[in-house]
């Protein structure tokens, strides 16, 4: 079980967000959460929708600076909306994030999760992949829910967990909780084939 292989490491979830410190949590995993530099959020040109969030992850991983030994798992993660063959940022203000669910509503969109496990001998990267499909939405539903949720920290401009993926969520193909941030399951075997390699 990977809570036994885990006994002796120090795990470090290097993200402020809320969404990812509940999830790891609830996998019952030990951690802690130190805080990272802000880092500019951007890419090389030329990266398909799979290497984008894995860079950025990758970023993340590279931006802290504490000490690592070979009994400490660093993980970062980073997840991005695609649509369109565009990244769907997060919402600059009220305006842009009733905007971005406009477009949304109504269509399927994707959302892929880079994450990075690291410690001083190696790394490991890998990406998860979900389709969401949103069922129509009226003006006055995406008001509702910007005006009461404020999902400005948010890429595509919402919460899968939050008000609007109870009423508009039609279908998910993939993991629901790497709509939510981190995909656990694939997190849960990586940290075990992860430790299994240091051994």
């Amino acid at each position: 079980m990977l809570l036994d292989k885990l006994e002796g490491f120090r795990i470090i979830l290097a993200s402020k967000s809320p969404r990812r410190k509940q999830l790891l949590t609830e996998l019952g995993i030990v951690f802690q959460t130190p805080d990272l530099p802000a880092i500019e959020e951007t890419w090389p040109e030329g990266l398909d929708k799979f290497q984008i969030p894995v860079w950025l992850s990758v970023l993340k991983s590279d931006a802290y600076h504490g000490e690592l030994s070979e009994k400490d798992i660093l993980i970062t993660a980073d997840t991005i909306v695609w649509f369109r063959e565009n990244v769907i940022h997060k919402p600059a203000d009220r305006q842009d994030a009733i905007s971005i669910l406009n477009r949304l509503q109504g269509n399927t969109h994707e959302v892929l999760t880079g994450v990075t496990l690291r410690n001083s001998q190696t790394r490991h990267s890998f990406c998860a992949h979900s389709n969401v499909t949103f069922g129509p939405l009226e003006k006055d539903e995406l008001d509702y829910y910007v005006d009461h949720y404020k999902p400005y920290d948010k890429a595509g401009g919402y919460g899968i967990q939050e008000w609007i993926g109870y009423v508009g969520i039609k279908e998910i193909h993939g993991s629901f909780y790497n709509v939510m941030g981190l995909p656990v399951e694939m997190l849960y075997r990586a940290l075990g084939e992860f430790v299994d390699t240091l051994v």
